[in-house]
């Protein structure tokens, strides 16, 4: 196995801005499992699949074929051959995976897809269920949150500098929704790895929390 970084945390948490930096600092391959789900989402969204129904989900997800691919060292998801990055960021879509994502057969194809990109690469993985389910041997693994207050903020203020218009008591109830759902769902919950550190981001500046982690990864590698 290959050099694996584990990051896990609640949704809003920076997950991804600090695992592409820390990734692109580091020559390490980034793999974000959330757009791998986001993917799937999409994929019954656009099918008009009942997202309660998860019967139906999990059959149909083996027709969803998820793939990575990075193109100038960005990762490109592929979804049934087509370029999906640019509809994976929406509202819609990010609800819609937290409905998708823990069904046992859709988990069961992502995982495997994430343990082979780990196994064959040095990589940083950010999740809900690294360093717990996915990566366990993971070098390092981190467990990084911020409060509910703080994560509402960061998100309205970036749908706010898109153009949208938001609310932030809706956004912050999303959040926390989304947390109870995660941590209480079956399959994978979100949970601490014992040997996991914590990295609480809602004090620090994105420069802080980056720098915080590159330290972390060179004194395990």
């Amino acid at each position: 196995m290959g050099y694996n970084v584990a990051i896990d945390g609640p949704a809003g948490a920076g997950k991804s801005t600090i695992a592409k930096a820390v990734a692109k600092e580091l020559n390490l391959i980034y793999v974000d499992t959330g757009a791998m789900y986001r993917a799937v989402a999409l994929y019954m969204l656009r099918e008009g699949v009942d997202l309660t129904d998860r019967e139906k989900i999990a059959s149909k997800c083996t027709e969803a074929d998820v793939t990575i691919r990075y193109e100038d060292g960005v990762q490109v998801v592929f979804l049934n051959g087509e370029n999906v990055n640019a509809y994976l960021r929406t509202e819609e879509v990010g609800e819609a995976a937290s409905m998708v994502s823990p069904i046992p057969q859709v988990r069961k194809n992502m995982v495997a897809l994430q343990k082979n990109l780990a196994a064959k690469s040095d990589c940083i993985m950010d999740g809900r269920d690294i360093g717990t389910c996915v990566l366990p041997d993971a070098r390092l693994k981190i467990y990084l949150t911020a409060s509910s207050d703080v994560r509402a903020r960061r998100r309205y203020d970036e749908l706010l500098a898109k153009g949208e218009n938001c609310d932030l008591q809706k956004i912050k109830a999303d959040i926390e929704d989304r947390d109870f759902r995660d941590m209480n769902r079956e399959e994978s919950p979100l949970r601490q790895a014992p040997d996991a550190v914590v990295v609480d981001t809602s004090d620090m500046a994105v420069e802080e929390v980056i720098s915080s982690v590159i330290e972390l990864c060179r004194s395990t590698r």
